[in-house]
């Protein structure tokens, strides 16, 4: 792309910082952040990259390498701070000033606390003309699910819930399947496939045996699991027959049977215990630690009610993601995508803010992030 004389420097700084994200979007890094990095040289981007997995190249260096030559004196545009230290592969700052860059522009600084050294200061002090801030909200929403990851030691949760316009989740005789028509599902397949890790109660587990991975639309499966207080859980759901070809994990109490956890862990399932609530559930804060320090930083919960009631009790659900499909169940289908008390009055409930609607066929899609006042 070509900056015309009309356009100011800012305006080209957005408009290849929009390069760099739309190419961070790309990729599964976790446990890392996405990043986008673009090379420009005289108004043209002549090398772009991003972080694809951890343990391989960083998208500043997978940029430069592809610019080649071309780096030597032109604009690095990343969408947060380039790293200073030493992990999986080396710093980034020490590769952009080896490639002769003359000016960085950052999204956003990084959020993680135990980063040694300022990649900002580093940079300026060989030099290097360094702008940060552009097009700063969009890097900090590419990071989001990272950033609470390093921040608080908890992953980035996305609730996904499907329901009749009379608030119900199955038909009277406890039939669920489907609600919602195959672009909808297409669409959950897709937020599948963008998550480390989908997740289940036991009760959505055992009615529905769901297959949790990703097939109406492009992308990997995730790990799945199930919140599974007492391994409950039946040898014969495809969960567990097929828990060595794509990776399931359950998470149970410390009361739960010794003996049923080795004979999960015999067919391929990894069983992890936390502690119980006084009510006898799982502790769902404990059980989100465990999966932090095991690398999850994005997790999708699809049901059920109790699960998601608990989450949302503790307020621990960043991201909401809700179907409406427009059919009538009635009064004796099953109520509630939510089993919980409930806030006291509508302005004390968590909301989407700000919502985005969408149609999926004939079903309305309302997403964003959750907020509770």
């Amino acid at each position: 792309m070509t900056s015309s004389e009309s356009t100011s420097p800012e305006q080209d700084d957005a408009v290849f910082m929009k390069r760099a994200i739309d190419e961070g979007r790309k990729g599964h890094p976790s446990p890392n952040p996405h990043v986008g990095a673009a090379v420009v040289r005289d108004g043209q981007v002549v090398g772009i990259g991003f972080h694809e997995r951890a343990g391989m190249a960083h998208a500043e260096v997978a940029a430069l390498e592809k610019a080649g030559e071309l780096a030597r004196g032109a604009t690095l545009y990343v969408t947060l701070e380039p790293c200073n230290h030493t992990g999986r592969t080396g710093p980034c700052t020490q590769a952009i000033l080896a490639a002769g860059i003359k000016r960085v522009v950052i999204g956003c600084r990084d959020p993680n606390p135990h980063v040694d050294g300022g990649g900002i200061e580093v940079l300026r002090s060989a030099g290097v003309a360094v702008e940060i801030g552009v097009l700063e909200a969009d890097a900090r929403r590419l990071v989001a699910p990272w950033a609470k990851y390093v921040t608080t030691g908890l992953p980035h949760l996305s609730l996904k819930l499907a329901l009749s316009l009379d608030g119900r989740i199955a038909s009277r005789t406890g039939t669920s399947k489907w609600i919602t028509g195959p672009l909808a599902r297409a669409k959950v397949h897709a937020l599948r496939s963008r998550h480390d890790v989908v997740g289940v109660g036991i009760g959505t587990a055992l009615a529905d045996d769901p297959k949790l991975t990703v097939r109406d639309a492009p992308g990997q499966d995730p790990v799945r699991l199930v919140f599974d207080t007492n391994l409950r859980i039946s040898d014969g759901l495809g969960l567990v027959q097929n828990a060595r070809e794509v990776p399931t994990w359950i998470i149970c109490g410390e009361e739960a049977s010794e003996d049923r956890r080795l004979a999960l862990v015999d067919q391929g399932v990894e069983v992890f215990r936390v502690a119980t609530s006084a009510e006898g559930r799982i502790d769902v804060t404990e059980a989100l630690r465990q999966l932090a320090s095991l690398g999850v930083v994005t997790l999708m919960v699809e049901g059920g009610a109790e699960l998601a009631g608990s989450l949302l009790a503790a307020r621990l659900v960043d991201e909401a993601h809700v179907f409406v499909a427009p059919l009538l169940l009635g009064p004796r289908g099953r109520p509630g995508a939510v089993d919980w008390a409930g806030p006291g009055s509508p302005q004390e409930a968590p909301r989407i803010t700000p919502p985005i609607w969408e149609l999926c066929g004939n079903d309305a899609y309302i997403h964003g992030p959750l907020i509770y006042p």
